[in-house]
């Protein structure tokens, strides 16, 4: 029986009931790496702050909290209008609802997709392709590296998998919205996305995790990525969850020969979020583009721990995080690049800035680099700081009053990573968000 301090046996029962339910649901062939996940969780259990890489990010509040996870029976059944206010306006494409953890069908649409593209939730994907899931399915996001992955694959149920077939081009965004409601008191789901883009592929998909409550719950989600040889994925993350909620995610990335990967990670919400990204360039010529932009205030924290692999040669990286913090907010970037000895010819670019408006908001920041070859150009950097006096006294010189001119600032440190959100609807959704954040007065809401 697993004892996690503060929540003890929860998640053990739940265990318990996956393993009895599994002849059921078509499961069962998930026992043995559920259990080696299991084992592994007990193992570890919730990291602490004594360890190096959670030293910033203090899980007291999580294992104090009370939590359940939701059954079939208790589902909340929620109207399309209620969603409404949090879909990305005007998105096209196809579009995938999980509430509390579960599959809405009657809220998804999977409309206007190619022959041969399987968009789909994972419940069922477990139980109708076994063979092609199990190929991925826990090969790339490791349990023995992180207890909330191990977590996660132990109480792997349901989700979304996604699978593009060779040489095919998805010119529409899919779009998967993870909704907690908060009406079941404080609940906890480990939502789980396997995207599978074969030789030749190219895709866009977005992660969208909303809340229609204000109080708090736990988001667990792991997401693995596989890009065959010349397969094309543009990935973006856009958190909006509860003030009160704890977000613990993971993303592991293993790339192919010439395979192209970008991904943009937008923070507004949550009151604990960390982003734990790995991604391994395994093959000659592979691409990898991380953005990250965090908007936060109050006494949010959000920690990004990143790592990618430069495993062979030919390899590029680039990456750029920003955080505007305000308040009592705290942030976190960890960032690493590795390089292996035989990855010859890499080049590799990772910058880290901050943006600090409050005299008690906090910015740790440590960038990395592992380099065992020797024909590399790579380069880093980070810079923590306030908004530039100067520019703001001239914009206050040609009338602009102070508030304003602040509120200007800030949106321009943020535009560098929004210019790089190609999608449109997705791109006014973010800018929405942040102008609630900083008003400038703009009106967002235009027609399609």
């Amino acid at each position: 029986m697993i004892r996690v301090e503060g929540v003890p046996g929860l998640y053990a029962k739940r265990f318990a009931e996956l393993e009895t339910q599994c002849s059921d649901d078509g499961s069962c062939w998930l026992g043995p790496l559920r259990q080696q996940a299991m084992q592994s969780f007990e193992a570890q259990g919730f990291p602490t702050t004594r360890l190096e890489e959670w030293r910033y990010f203090d899980l007291g509040p999580l294992r104090k909290t009370e939590l359940h996870h939701v059954h079939d029976r208790e589902r909340v059944n929620l109207r399309r209008e209620t969603l409404a206010g949090y879909h990305v306006h005007c998105l096209p494409g196809a579009l995938l609802v999980f509430v509390d953890g579960y599959f809405e069908p009657v809220l998804s649409a999977t409309r206007s997709l190619p022959a041969g593209v399987e968009v789909r939730d994972l419940a069922t994907a477990i139980r109708m392709q076994p063979d092609l899931l199990g190929e991925h399915l826990g090969r790339y996001a490791q349990v023995e590296r992180n207890a909330f992955v191990a977590l996660n694959t132990a109480m792997l149920y349901d989700g979304a998998f996604v699978h593009v077939p060779r040489g095919v081009v998805v010119d529409s965004p899919i779009h998967l919205m993870f909704v907690s409601t908060g009406t079941r008191g404080p609940t906890v789901s480990h939502p789980r996305t396997i995207v599978v883009a074969e030789e030749g592929a190219e895709l866009t998909l977005i992660e969208d995790y909303v809340s229609t409550t204000d109080d708090v719950y736990f988001t667990n989600p792991v997401i693995e990525i596989a890009l065959a040889p010349n397969a094309r994925l543009e990935h973006y993350k856009l958190e909006r969850d509860s003030k009160k909620a704890f977000h613990v995610a993971g993303m592991a990335v293993h790339q192919e020969r010439d395979s192209r990967f970008a991904s943009t990670s937008i923070s507004f919400g949550g009151h604990l979020v960390r982003n734990d990204v790995s991604c391994m360039l395994d093959g000659e010529g592979a691409e990898c583009t991380l953005n990250g932009l965090n908007v936060i205030g109050e006494h949010q924290l959000v920690d990004d721990h990143t790592r990618i692999v430069h495993a062979k040669p030919h390899c590029t990286s680039e990456e750029l995080y920003k955080s505007i913090l305000d308040g009592f907010a705290e942030g976190v970037f960890n960032g690493a690049i590795v390089v292996a000895k035989d990855a010859q010819k890499t080049s590799s670019q990772q910058t880290n800035r901050n943006l600090v408006l409050s005299r008690h908001a906090l910015m740790n920041t440590k960038p990395q680099l592992e380099i065992y070859a020797d024909d590399v150009k790579c380069s880093h950097g980070a810079t923590v700081g306030e908004l530039d006096e100067d520019a703001s006294f001239y914009l206050r010189t040609r009338g602009i009053d102070a508030d304003t001119a602040r509120r200007i600032l800030t949106y321009a440190f943020a535009n560098d990573v929004l210019g790089r959100i190609v999608i449109e609807p997705l791109r006014k959704t973010v800018e929405s968000e942040l102008f609630a954040f900083i008003p400038v007065g703009l009106d967002t809401k235009q027609p399609c």
